[in-house]
């Protein structure tokens, strides 16, 4: 299928909207926290690795934030990246110099942009705009982009592969809601839903970044050779998936909803996000590193974090499968089930990583 086509087939994940308790306004101070520890590294890809004569159309530099979701934390992206452009123009002698900006926040058109605009900061350097649509497939003009920036967005796939959903299938996944603790058979369909998302994804940049002009994506990932059920990432899903099947036992949800719900995402490795890129062949990869911990304040829990965090990501699509009435029930199961299981998340780190690419010319 085109990268143009898949827009039409991807299905939408928004992650909760508004300002309430359990919006992701207010529940993604860890993602935030990643984008902190980022930033120093980010500004030193943009001084030293951006094109010094990149084209620009009406003095005007455009930067684009894939996988927006509501803010705070697409707001401080984009400023870091403002500041490290304008930080360019000034080291190389270009004070007169500094173009105009203008700000592309995308994410699904079921995201909340009436939040995401209502936040925008006062005092900001940029014309903002939101753009709807999938960032699987086409979302921009071709050649109109210098930087594409996208933070904890691209390990959803933009679809539950079919395999898993079907019962007649070798990967049917009954009894499981992610592929990391599953079959063989389950993960090679995931792995191939990555393969595919990932090449429409880069055929779509491709066309949009201007020669010269960058990609930086923040990815929750795995290490290079670790098996899918000891991601930690992994892990989370997985503790999930056993409350829903606790809530099955007791008739709380049926079991034929648990057998049929999955959570479209996967943990990629570097090695496997290189392969993509390399397949692609229109980028190079100046930065591949992984982050520094992110710190996250110690006022709460680490159990308590995880599920008011994962509840702002995953309450729309677990609220579509079994209603509203369990999401309380389900949640307060979850933060018991990471209590109880504390040490394995007091023993390990997230993994993510920074990846910087370059559009190379055709």
């Amino acid at each position: 299928m085109a990268a143009e086509d898949t827009s039409k087939v991807s299905e939408a994940y928004p992650m909760n909207g508004g300002d309430g308790p359990n919006s992701y306004a207010k529940n993604s101070t860890y993602q935030r926290a990643v984008v902190v520890v980022a930033k120093e590294l980010l500004n030193k890809a943009i001084v030293e690795k951006l094109d010094k004569d990149i084209k620009l159309s009406f003095n005007t530099f455009h930067i684009a934030d894939l996988g927006c979701s509501v803010g705070p934390n697409t707001f401080y992206s984009v400023e870091n990246i403002l500041e490290a452009v304008q930080s360019k123009y000034r080291i190389q002698g270009k004070n007169s110099q500094i173009p105009e900006f203008q700000v592309f926040f995308n994410d699904h058109s079921r995201n909340d942009f009436n939040m995401l605009f209502k936040s925008l900061p006062q005092n900001r350097g940029y014309f903002a705009v939101g753009v709807p649509g999938s960032f699987h497939g086409r979302v921009f003009p071709s050649a109109s982009i210098h930087i594409a920036h996208s933070s904890y967005a691209i390990q959803w796939l933009s679809r539950v592969p079919e395999a898993v959903v079907d019962r007649d299938s070798s990967a049917w996944n009954k009894g499981r809601i992610h592929y990391s603790n599953s079959t063989d058979e389950v993960i090679r369909a995931h792995e191939t839903q990555y393969n595919k998302d990932m090449e429409c994804f880069l055929h779509s940049r491709a066309q949009e970044i201007v020669h010269g002009g960058l990609m930086i994506l923040m990815i929750p990932g795995r290490p290079d050779g670790t098996p899918h059920s000891h991601s930690l990432a992994n892990i989370t899903l997985q503790f999930l998936g056993l409350c829903l099947k606790d809530m099955a036992r007791k008739g709380v949800v049926s079991e034929d909803k648990v057998d049929s719900f999955n959570i479209p995402m996967y943990t990629m490795s570097p090695q496997e996000l290189k392969a993509a890129i390399e397949r692609n062949g229109c980028f190079s990869i100046e930065i591949m590193s992984d982050l520094p911990h992110a710190l996250v304040s110690d006022t709460i829990s680490i159990s308590e974090l995880l599920a008011s965090h994962l509840r702002a990501g995953l309450e729309g699509i677990v609220k579509q499968q079994f209603g509203e009435e369990i999401l309380d029930e389900l949640f307060r199961l979850y933060r018991k089930k990471c209590e109880e299981n504390a040490s394995i998340f007091e023993s390990e780190t997230a993994v993510n990583f920074l990846v910087v690419l370059r559009r190379t010319a055709d």
